[in-house]
C-alpha cells in the first residue's frame, strides 16, 4: 500500500495521534513540558489534517513543529520514551514528511544522544532511515550524520561497532547513489564545460552539483583519514583504522566507477589522492625480504602487515579493473609491485594473495589487451604484460624447486632468491613423503621429486579468491599447500583462454565483415590497398595481438611445458595439452611461426617417450631452449620434461630408427598428448604451416612405436611389427588404437578444408619426412615407416577436386619413393602413385577431364615416369594400373592414350616374362576394345607398341601374338578407313600450319606421303622389323602377315605410297634377309628350348633363316605379281623389276636347296604375269574408278592393266578422294616395248642363274664341300624357260639358244646326292624319265613347236636343236661328266655309297632319241635341216649305240637306235638322193655305212641269259635292216657313191657266211648262228649279184665283186676247215666251226639255187669257174665225223649234178 494512499494518510495521522497520545501519557509525570508539547502537536496534526487537502505536504512543511514533541521527548533520556520517540520519528521518515530544518533537528538531536551513550542501534537505525529515504539531509548535516555513524563504529560494544561498520557502508553508498540519481536527473539539462581545473585548489567543488559535492567531500575525507591526516569534511571524526578506510574506497570505487570517470574533480582524487596513497601504503611490502634483516637500512623493516596488505591489492585490483584508462603510469607501478609480490622471498600469504589478485586480471583478456597497448607496445615502457606472464612462469617454476642447503648454486632457483620460507620447504618435505607412499589417486603435479597436490580453486574463467576475501583475518593466515600452484594454475589457463578466445571472436568477426564486404581472403588486407577507415583500426588490432602473443608466449610455454611434465593428473594434462594447442592454433592464425613451432613442439615431445631421438625437435627446440628468457633479472628456463615420472605405461614398441636400440615406452600421458597432436593438426591444420613437419614427424614416430601399419588408401591399421614381438601394447591402449587411427584418417580427410598454401605444407611436410624414411630404410632391410607414404596417398585422394594445384610435388615425390632399394617401400610408393592416378581419373572433376585434357594428361604423367623405374615390382604396379584404367575409363581416355601406350609399349628384355605379359594384356585390351574411342594420331603409336611386343624375347607366344594385334589392326584401318584418313588430314593440317609458323619442315616419318597412308607405311615398317627377328617362328608369322596385310589392303594405299612399299619396305626387307640369311649360323641347334625337338630341316639358324628367304622372297614377288599394273605405274618399275630378280637370282644360287628352289618359284610367279582383261560385268563400277572404258580391252595384255576391284567401295572412295593423281591412262606408246625389257631382263636373270648352278665345282674329287644343286632346283628352272619363252620368243636368237643348250646340258649333267637318290631315281629296273629330264624336253619341245609356227627366218635353230637333242642321246651310252666329281651307277650304290649318284641317263637319251626322230620327221626336207647335215649328225651320234649293242648300259637302247635309224633313213634317204648332186650328203655315207657295219657286226657278245626267243627276236631286226639295205640303198645305187655300195657289199658277203671268231673260250661255245640273217644277206647279195635289172655298168661290176667276194670265202673256209679236221684227230672240233661249216654249206647250196634260178646271160663266166672251182674242196670235207656237217654237206653237193653235162657252146657262154 502506497504512503501517499488516503488509507496511508489516515492511518498516519491516527498513528502520530497515537504516538503523541503515548508520549504524553509517559512524560505526564516526569517531563510535563515534553506532555504539552505532545498535546499541542496532536491539536496541530488535527488542524492540519481538517484544513489541507494534500496533509502530507502540509505535514511536511510544518514538520518542525509536528517532530517537535518527539525531539522534546528524546531529550528526556529516558529509555522508554526515547524508542517510542525514536519510532514516531521513524515513521515520519518513511512518509517522508520531513523537512530539511527538521531533519537538521533531528540529526543533532541523534547527535547528543550518541555522545550520551543511548540507544546506539536504534540511533544508527534512524539515521539510515533518514538518509536512505529522502534526500533532504545534505552538506554539513549530511557529514555530522556520517560521522556520528563513524563514531559508533569505534565503541566498546561489538554489535554496535559492527552494526555501525554496516550503516557507515550503506550510508557512503547512499551519498554516492543521490549523486548518481542527481546525476541522471541532470543529464538532459544542458551541461555548461566546467572550468579548466587548476591543480593547486584542492576544493575546487564550485561546480559540482549538491549530492555530487557531498559525495566528493566524504570521498576526500576519506582519503585523509586513510592517510591519517585530519578530515575536511568529516568534522567531529574521533579515531580511524585504516582497514576500515580502504574498505570503504574499495567498495566506492568499485561501486561507482561512472562517478570517477564523469566528474574530472573525482578524476582528480584518484590520481593525486587514491594512487599515491596506495603506493605509499604498500612500501612495507615492498621493502620486506623474507629473513633478510638488512643492516644497510637506516630504520627498522616495517613489516608487511596482512590485512592492509590484503585490501590494498583489492584496492589495487578496483583500480585497475575501473580506472585502468585513467590511471596508466599509476597502474604501471601497481602491476609492477604485484609481479614483485610473487617473489620468491616474499612471505607465503602475501604471494597466495599476490597469486590471486593476479588471476583476477588474468580473467580479463580486454583488460590484459589494454596493459599490452599501453605498456608493451609502447617504447622506453615496462613490458608489464611479458612481466605478469613471466611472473606466473617462474612463481610456478620455484614452487618444484626444492632448495637444497648445502649447494644454492645447484639450484634451479631464480636468480637472486637465495632460499625459500620454512614453511615451503616442510611442505615439499611432506610432498615427498607422500608419494613415496605410491601413487596417490589426488591430482597433483610431481617434478623431480616435489610433489604438489592440486587443488579445485575456482570455476574455469571466474577468479574466485580465497585470502583476499578475508577480511575479518588480522594474522596472516597459514596457505595450505598446494594452493598457490593451484591459483597460478587456473590464471595461466584462464589467461590462455580469455587471450585466445577474445582474439579468436575478433579474428571470425573481422573475417565476417570483409566477407560482408566481399573480400573472401582470410589474411589481413595491405592497409596501402583500400582508403577504409577501418583498415588502420585493423592493422593495429592485428599489431596488439601479435604484440600480446609475442610477450606472453615465452612465459606460457616454460610454465606450461613443466606443469605438463609435472602433470600425473588426467584432466590438468588434458586443460595444459588444451591451452598449449589453443596457443599453437593462435599463433598459427596470426602467422607468429616461432612461438607457434614451440607450443607445437612441446606438445609433440610430451607425445614421445622422454629424450626420444627426434632430430626435427631437438633442433626445433634447440632454438627455443637455448634462450632462457630473462624477465628482470630472473630466468625463466624451458625445463625439459624428466623422466622419472609416475605415469601409467600403455605402450613398449620399438623406436623408429636406424639402428634401433632396446624399446621404448609410452605412458598414458604419450598417448594423451598424442591425441591433443592430433587434434591440432585436424581444427587447425590450415595454421600449421611449416610446423606440419614437426606434427607428421611425431605422429610418424608414434605410429611407428604402436605397430600401426598402412593398410588400402592410405588408413593406418594396428598391425604387427615385422621385428616380431618388440611391440608390447596394453588393453588400455588396444581399445585406442583404433579410435587412433581413425582420427589419424580423419586428419588427413580434413585437409580437403584446408587453404591451398595450408595444402602445400602439409604436401611438402610429409614429402621431407618422406624422404627421411627413405634415407633410414637405405642399405638395411628392415621394415621401412610407410607413415608419410601412406599420408600422402590419404592426402591426395581427399584432394580430388583441387588435385592439380598439388599433384606435381605429390607425385615428384611418390615417383622417387618407387626407385627406392627397399622393396616395401617402393611398393607402397608404387601403390600411392597408382591408387593416386585412378582415383584421379575416375573423379568426377569440374570441367570433366574430356574437356581439361591439360589436367588429364598431368593426371598420367606420374604414369609414365614409372616406366623409367628399373624394379620389376613397380613396373608389375604401374601395368595393373594401366590394365584398371583400360577397363575402367578406356573410352574417355582421349589425348592420355599416348602417354597410356607409351607405358605399355615402354617394356624391356631385362625385365622378366611375367611383366610383359600383363603389358601385353594391356595391349590387347586396347586393340579389341579401343581403337575407336582414341585419337587417330595415337593409332600409330599403337603399331609401335605392338611391334615392340613383336621383337621383346622373353615370351614368343606374345610376340606371335602381337603380330596377330598387328593382322587386327590393320583390319580396323582398311574398315574404318574413311573416318581415319579425314580425321589425320584435319591433324595434319593443323601440323602443317604450325610447322609453318615456326618456319620448319613437318616432321613425321614417310612425310610426303597422305597421312593414312603413313598409317601404313608404320605398320610395313614395323612387321617389316620382325621379319629379320632372330626367331624363327616371330619372321614367319611376321612375314605371312605382312604379306597378308598388303595383300589384302594394298588397294587402299596410293600410287605414290606404293613407291615408298615397294623400296623401302619391301627390298629392304629382302636385303636384310638376304644378309642374315647368308651369314647365319651352320651349328646345329639341339633343342628348340624345353622338350621341344627340332626338325632336321630346322635345326641350325641358317635353315631356319632359310625359310625366312624363302617366305618373303615369295611374297614379294606375288606382290609384284598382282599389284603389278599398279606398280608399273610407278616411273622406277623396271629398276625395281631389276632388283627383284637380282634378289632372286641370289636366292637361286644360295647354297640352301630350299632357297633357292623357292627363289625359282618366285621366278615362276612372276613370269605368269598376266594382265586381268576385261570383265564386262563391272562398267559402272569402272567408271567410278575413273577408268577409261577404251582401255580394258583383251589387246592390251601387256598393258598396265585394271586395277582389282574390291568388293567394297573404299578402295574406291579413297580413290576418288585423290583423283587427281591416281588417274589411269591410256598406256604411253613405249609401254609394250618396256615390258619386253622386262623379260630379257628376266632372261638374263635365268641365265645368269643356270650357267652359275649347273658349272661343275672346281674342286678336286674328294671335295666333300662341293655344292652340286638339287634335282628339284634344276627341274624349276628349266621349267620356267617355257613360261619365259612365249615373252621373248620374238627375239629369240641363235646365240640365246645356244645359250640355252648349254644351261640345259649343265642341267641334265648334274648327278643327284645318294641321299636323295631314293626319292628321285626310279629303281633302277624301271626306266623312266626324272621329272628335270622332262623338263628339258619339254623346253625344247616348246622352242621346236614355236620355230614351227614362226616365221622362216626362225627355221635356222633346227640344226641347234637338233644338236642338243643328239648330245642327249649320246648319254645313252656315255654319260655326261659333272666336273671332276665321282660318280657311281645306280645299280651299285645301294651296297657302295658314294657320295653321288649318276642319273640313269637311259630313259632320257631314248626318249630324246623319239623327239629327234619326230622332228626329223617334220624337218627333213627344211633347207637349214639339209645344209646343216643334219643326219649326217644323227647317223653319227646312233652309231655309238649301235656299235656297243649288247655293251649297251641298257637293252632298249640299241633297239630304238635301230628302229630310229630305219625310220630316220627312210625319212631322210629320200631326201639325200635328192639332193645327192649338191654334194651337201657326202659325207654322209660313209658314216652310214659304218654305222650299219658296227651295228650288223657287233664287236659285243650277247649276254650269257639270251632265251632262243630272244636271240630271235634280235636277228630279226638286223634282218629289218638288211631288208633297208635292200629296198632303200641298193636299188638306188647310181645316186649313190661307189665305195658306199662297195662298202654295203662286203657288208653284205660278210653277213651271208658268218664266220666266228675262232677262239676257244667257254663262254662263246653255244653261241648261235644267226642263220636267218645270213640268209637275208646272202640273198640280198645274190639278188643284186644277177638282177637282171642292170642299168648300169657300176651295177653289175657291185654284183661281180660280191659273188667272187662270197666264193672266195666259201674255199677258205672250207679248206681250213679239212686242215683243222685232220690235225684234231680224234676230238670234234669246236662247236662254232662246225656251225660256221655248215653255214658255209648252206649258203653255197643257196648260191647254187640262185644260179639257177637267175637267167644264165646274168651270170659272169668267172663266176662259174670260181663256183666248178668250190667241188674239189666240197669232196675233200667227205670224211668229217659229224652227222650235222654230213648232211649240209649232201646239200651242198647236190646241186652239182647240174654241171654234169657236157658242155655246150662254151665261147657263146664266155662272150655273154
Amino acid at each position: 500500500m502506497s504512503t501517499t494512499s488516503p488509507e496511508a494518510v489516515k492511518k498516519l495521522l491516527e498513528n502520530m495521534q497515537t504516538d503523541l497520545r503515548s508520549l504524553s501519557m509517559e512524560c505526564k509525570k516526569k517531563f510535563p513540558p515534553v506532555k504539552e508539547a505532545a498535546e499541542s502537536g496532536i491539536v496541530k496534526i488535527k488542524t492540519i489534517a481538517a484544513r489541507n487537502t494534500d496533509i502530507l505536504a502540509a505535514l511536511k512543511e510544518n514538520s518542525s513543529e509536528v517532530v517537535q514533541p518527539f525531539l522534546m521527548g528524546c531529550g528526556t533520556k529516558e529509555p522508554k520514551i526515547t524508542q517510542l520517540c525514536l519510532a514516531a520519528i521513524q515513521r515520519l521518515m518513511s512518509h517522508e514528511v520531513v523537512s530539511e530544518t527538521a531533519a537538521g533537528n533531528i540529526i543533532n538531536m541523534l547527535w547528543q544522544l550518541m555522545e550520551n551513550g543511548l540507544e546506539e542501534l536504534k540511533l544508527l537505525q534512524t539515521v539510515l532511515v533518514l538518509l536512505t529515504t529522502n534526500t533532504v539531509v545534505h552538506d554539513e548535516v549530511l557529514s555530522k550524520a556520517i560521522v556520528l555513524c563513524f563514531r559508533l563504529h569505534f565503541t566498546k560494544d561489538n554489535i554496535t561497532n559492527n552494526t555501525a561498520a554496516a550503516t557507515v557502508r550503506q550510508v557512503v553508498t547512499v551519498v554516492f547513489e543521490r549523486m548518481v540519481a542527481e546525476d541522471e536527473r541532470c543529464k538532459g539539462m544542458a551541461e555548461e564545460p566546467p572550468p579548466v581545473q587548476g591543480n593547486s585548489n584542492r576544493r575546487s567543488v564550485s561546480t559540482l552539483r549538491p549530492s555530487a559535492k557531498d559525495a566528493y567531500m566524504l570521498f576526500q575525507d576519506l582519503c585523509q583519514l586513510v592517510n591519517a591526516d585530519a578530515p575536511y569534511w568529516l568534522v567531529g571524526m574521533t579515531e580511524m583504522t585504516r582497514t576500515f578506510g580502504l574498505e570503504l574506497l574499495e567498495s566506492v570505487l568499485n561501486d561507482f566507477p561512472q562517478v570517477f570517470l564523469q566528474h574530472q574533480e573525482f578524476s582528480f582524487l584518484l590520481k593525486e589522492r587514491v594512487c599515491p596513497l596506495v603506493i605509499k601504503l604498500f612500501s612495507p611490502n615492498i621493502k620486506f625480504r623474507q629473513g633478510n634483516s638488512s643492516a644497510a637500512s637506516p630504520a627498522p623493516v616495517e613489516k608487511p602487515y596482512f590485512p592492509i596488505c590484503m585490501r590494498l591489492l583489492r584496492v589495487v585490483s578496483v583500480l585497475i579493473k575501473h580506472f585502468y584508462s585513467l590511471l596508466v603510469t599509476e597502474c604501471e607501478i601497481f602491476l609492477s609491485l604485484l609481479v614483485k609480490f610473487l617473489d620468491g622471498e616474499k612471505p607465503q600469504w602475501l604471494r597466495a594473495v599476490a597469486v590471486e589478485s593476479v588471476h583476477r586480471l588474468c580473467v580479463q583478456p580486454h583488460l590484459l589487451r589494454s596493459f599490452c597497448q599501453s605498456y608493451d607496445m609502447k617504447q622506453h615502457s615496462t613490458k608489464v604484460f611479458r612481466d605478469i606472464v613471466n611472473a606466473l612462469g617462474s612463481f610456478i617454476q620455484s614452487l618444484f624447486i626444492v632448495p637444497s642447503a648445502g649447494n644454492p648454486a645447484s639450484i634451479n632457483a631464480p636468480a637472486g632468491g637465495s632460499g625459500s620460507s620454512g614453511q615451503g620447504s616442510s611442505q615439499g618435505g611432506q610432498g615427498s613423503a607422500s608419494v613415496s607412499g605410491g601413487l596417490t589417486t589426488q591430482a597433483a603435479f610431481e617434478y623431480r621429486g616435489t610433489w604438489i597436490p592440486l587443488m579445485n580453486v575456482s570455476v574455469q574463467g571466474s577468479a574466485k579468491a580465497t585470502y583476499l576475501e578475508m577480511l575479518d583475518k588480522v594474522e596472516p593466515p597459514s596457505i595450505p599447500e598446494g594452493y598457490a600452484m593451484s591459483v597460478a594454475f587456473s590464471a595461466l589457463l584462464d589467461l590462455v583462454r580469455g587471450i585466445t578466445s577474445m582474439i579468436d571472436r575478433e579474428l571470425a568477426k573481422e573475417e565476417e565483415e570483409r566477407e560482408a564486404a566481399g573480400q573472401g581472403s582470410s589474411e589481413p588486407p595491405p592497409t596501402q590497398s583500400q582508403s577504409s577507415p577501418e583498415e588502420p583500426r585493423e592493422c593495429m588490432a592485428h599489431q596488439v595481438w601479435e604484440e600480446m602473443v609475442s610477450a606472453c608466449w615465452c612465459g606460457l610455454l616454460a610454465a606450461l611445458s613443466l606443469l605438463l611434465d609435472a602433470s600425473t593428473d588426467e584432466t590438468a594434462t588434458e586443460n595444459i595439452l588444451k591451452a598449449e594447442m589453443t596457443m599453437a592454433a593462435l599463433c598459427g592464425r596470426l602467422g607468429l611461426v616461432t612461438p607457434r613451432d614451440a607450443f607445437i613442439t612441446a606438445i609433440c615431445k610430451a607425445s614421445l617417450p622422454p629424450h626420444y631421438a627426434l632430430t626435427v625437435l631437438n633442433s626445433n627446440a634447440a632454438n627455443i631452449s637455448n634462450k632462457t628468457y630473462s624477465i628482470q633479472g630472473q630466468n625463466v628456463q624451458i625445463i625439459s620434461p624428466s623422466s622419472e615420472s609416475h605415469q601409467q605405461v600403455v605402450a613398449v614398441g620399438q623406436p623408429l630408427s636406424v639402428q634401433p636400440q632396446g624399446t621404448v615406452v609410452l605412458t598414458a600421458k604419450n598417448i594423451q598428448c598424442m591425441r591433443t597432436l592430433l587434434n591440432l593438426a585436424h581444427c587447425h591444420g590450415a595454421v600449421l604451416g611449416t610446423s606440419w613437419q614437426l606434427v607428421l614427424a611425431t605422429l610418424q614416430h608414434l605410429v611407428w612405436i604402436l605397430g600401426l601399419k598402412p593398410g588400402v588408401g592410405g588408413a593406418l591399421k594396428p598391425g604387427r611389427a615385422v621385428e616380431g614381438t618388440s611391440t608390447v601394447l596394453t588393453t588400455a591402449v588396444m581399445t585406442d588404437l583404433p579410435v587412433i587411427s581413425n582420427i589419424l584418417s580423419r586428419l588427413f580427410e580434413s585437409s580437403q578444408y584446408l587453404d591451398d598454401v595450408s595444402l602445400h605444407h602439409l604436401i611438402n611436410a610429409l614429402c621431407s619426412l618422406s624422404m627421411e624414411a627413405m634415407e633410414m630404410a637405405y642399405g638395411n632391410n628392415k621394415e621401412p615407416s610407410l607413415f608419410a607414404v601412406a599420408k600422402l596417398l590419404e592426402t591426395g585422394l581427399v584432394n580430388m577436386d583441387r588435385i592439380e594445384i598439388l599433384w606435381r610435388p605429390l607425385t615428384a615425390h611418390l615417383l622417387e619413393v618407387c626407385q627406392h632399394p627397399n622393396a616395401r617401400m617402393r611398393e607402397w610408393g608404387a601403390e600411392a602413385v597408382t591408387s593416386l592416378i585412378k582415383a584421379g581419373l575416375a573423379y568426377k572433376h569440374d570441367p570433366p577431364l574430356s574437356q581439361n585434357q591439360r589436367l588429364q594428361l598431368l593426371l598420367l604423367n606420374p604414369l609414365k615416369e614409372l616406366s623409367n623405374v628399373l624394379h620389376a615390382d613397380i613396373r608389375q604396379k604401374q601395368l595393373e594400373c594401366v590394365l584398371q584404367i583400360l577397363q575402367s575409363q578406356g573410352d574417355s581416355l582421349g589425348p592420355g592414350w599416348p602417354l597410356v601406350l607409351g607405358v605399355i609399349g615402354a617394356i624391356r628384355n631385362d625385365q622378366g616374362e611375367s611383366l610383359i605379359r600383363t603389358a601385353f594384356q594391356c595391349l590387347q585390351l586396347v586393340v579389341t576394345d579401343f581403337l575407336p574411342t582414341m585419337p587417330c594420331t595415337c593409332l600409330q603409336i599403337v603399331v609401335n607398341v605392338a611391334g615392340s611386343f613383336g621383337l621383346q624375347n622373353q615370351e614368343l607366344n606374345i610376340s606371335l601374338t602381337s603380330i596377330g594385334l598387328l593382322w587386327n589392326i590393320s583390319d580396323y584401318f582398311f574398315q574404318r578407313g574413311e573416318a581415319i584418313t579425314e580425321e589425320l588430314e584435319k591433324e595434319e593440317a593443323i601440323l602443317e600450319k604450325q610447322a609453318q609458323e615456326k618456319g620448319e619442315p613437318l616432321n613425321r616419318p614417310f612425310h610426303p606421303a597422305p597421312p593414312f597412308d603413313c598409317l601404313w607405311l608404320c605398320l610395313y615398317a614395323k612387321l617389316g622389323e620382325l621379319c629379320v627377328d632372330p626367331r624363327p617362328a616371330v619372321r614367319k608369322s611376321a612375314g605371312q602377315t605382312m604379306f597378308s596385310t598388303i595383300a589384302a589392303h594394298g588397294t587402299l594405299l596410293q600410287q605414290p605410297t606404293w613407291h615408298i612399299v615397294v623400296w623401302k619396305v619391301l627390298f629392304h626387307l629382302l636385303d636384310c634377309v638376304r644378309k642374315s640369311s647368308t651369314t647365319a649360323d651352320k651349328e646345329k641347334i639341339e633343342s628348340g628350348g624345353g622338350n621341344i625337338l627340332i626338325h632336321h630341316s630346322r635345326d641350325t639358324a641358317e635353315k631356319q633363316w632359310a625359310e625366312t628367304w624363302v617366305l618373303t622372297l615369295a611374297g614379294v614377288a606375288r606382290i609384284f605379281n598382282t599389284r603389278r599394273y599398279l606398280l608399273q605405274q610407278l616411273g622406277d618399275f623396271f629398276k625395281a623389276w631389276e632388283v627383284l630378280l637380282d634378289h632372286i637370282q641370289s636366292a637361286a644360287l644360295s647354297k640352301n636347296n630350299e632357297v633357292s628352289l623357292a627363289a625359282l618359284k618366285s621366278f615362276q610367279e612372276i613370269l605368269q604375269l598376266v594382265t586381268p582383261v576385261k570383265d564386262t560385268d563391272k562398267p559402272d563400277a569402272l567408271a567410278a574408278m575413273g577408268v577409261p572404258p577404251v582401255l580394258i580391252d583383251p589387246l592390251t595384255a601387256s598393258g598396265p592393266g585394271r586395277p582389282l576391284l574390291r568388293s567394297d567401295s573404299l578402295a574406291e572412295r579413297l580413290a576418288q578422294r585423290y583423283s587427281n593423281n591416281t588417274q589411269p591412262t591410256a598406256p604411253p606408246p613405249g609401254e609394250e616395248l618396256d615390258d619386253s625389257a622386262l623379260w630379257w631382263s628376266a632372261w638374263n636373270t635365268w641365265y645368269r642363274t643356270g650357267i652359275e648352278c649347273t658349272r661343275p665345282p672346281t674342286g678336286s674329287t674328294g671335295d666333300k664341300l662341293a655344292f652340286v644343286p638339287s634335282q628339284p632346283f634344276l627341274t624349276a628352272l628349266v621349267q620356267i624357260f617355257p613360261a619365259l619363252y612365249q615373252h621373248i620368243a620374238g627375239s629369240f636368237s641363235m646365240e640365246d639358244l645356244r645359250k640355252l643348250g648349254v644351261i640345259l646340258h649343265g642341267a641334265v649333267s648334274v648327278p643327284i646326292s645318294s641321299d636323295a637318290s631314293p626319292f628321285i631315281l626310279p629303281s633302277y629296273t624301271e626306266a623312266v624319265l626324272t621329272s628335270l629330264q622332262e623338263a628339258v624336253l619339254t623346253a625344247l619341245d616348246v622352242l621346236q613347236k614355236a620355230i614351227c609356227v614362226g616365221p622362216e627366218n626362225l627355221q635356222v635353230m633346227y640344226p641347234a636343236i637338233f644338236e642338243q637333242l643328239l648330245q642327249f642321246v649320246e648319254f645313252s651310252c656315255k654319260p655326261p661328266q659333272y666336273g671332276k666329281i665321282e660318280t657311281k651307277h645306280v645299280a651299285n650304290a645301294k651296297y657302295n655309297q658314294a657320295e653321288w649318284v649318276a642319273l640313269n641317263y637311259v630313259p632320257f637319251a631314248e626318249k630324246s632319241l623319239e623327239v629327234v626322230v619326230d622332228l626329223y620327221h617334220k624337218t627333213a626336207c627344211h633347207k637349214a635341216v639339209i645344209n646343216e647335215k643334219v643326219l649326217e649328225n644323227i647317223i653319227k651320234t646312233l652309231r655309238m649305240p649301235l656299235g656297243l649293242k649288247y655293251a649297251c648300259p641298257a637293252e632298249s637302247t640299241w633297239k630304238l637306235a635301230v628302229s630310229s635309224l630305219l625310220k630316220v633313213l627312210s625319212i631322210g634317204l629320200p631326201v639325200a638322193r635328192q639332193h645327192a648332186s649338191s654334194g651337201k650328203f657326202d659325207t654322209m655315207w660313209p658314216e652310214l655305212a659304218n654305222a650299219f657295219e658296227d651295228f650288223l657286226f657287233t664287236k659285243s657278245t650277247p649276254p650269257d641269259n639270251l632265251s632262243i626267243q630272244e636271240f630271235q627276236k634280235n636277228e630279226a631286226i638286223d634282218v629289218e635292216v638288211v631288208q633297208l639295205i635292200s629296198t632303200e640303198i641298193l636299188p638306188f645305187a647310181n645316186f649313190i657313191p661307189k665305195d658306199f655300195v662297195g662298202q654295203i657289199m662286203a657288208m653284205l658277203n660278210k653277213g651271208s657266211i658268218h664266220s666266228q671268231s675262232s677262239s676257244f673260250t667257254e663262254a662263246e661255245i653255244d653261241v648261235r648262228m644267226r642263220e636267218e640273217f645270213s640268209k637275208v644277206c646272202f640273198e640280198t647279195l645274190l639278188q643284186f649279184s644277177f638282177s637282171n635289172k642292170v642299168s648300169t655298168p657300176q651295177e653289175g661290176y657291185i654284183s661281180r665283186m660280191a659273188l667272187s667276194v662270197l666264193l672266195q670265202r666259201a674255199q677258205d673256209v672250207l679248206q681250213r676247215y679239212v686242215e683243222d679236221e685232220r690235225l684234231s684227230g680224234r676230238c670234234p672240233l669246236p662247236r662254232q666251226q662246225v656251225t660256221e661249216i655248215i653255214f658255209v654249206l648252206k649258203a653255197v647250196s643257196t648260191l647254187m639255187d640262185s644260179l639257177k634260178k637267175t637267167q644264165p646271160e646274168n651270170v659272169d663266166g668267172n663266176t662259174w669257174a670260181q663256183v666248178i672251182a668250190l667241188y674239189p674242196t666240197l669232196v675233200e670235207c667227205i670224211t668229217c665225223s659229224s652227222s650235222e656237217i654230213s648232211s649240209a654237206l649232201k646239200e651242198a653237193l647236190g646241186p652239182f649234178k647240174d654241171f654234169m653235162q657236157p658242155p655246150a657252146s662254151k665261147v657263146q657262154n664266155g662272150e655273154s
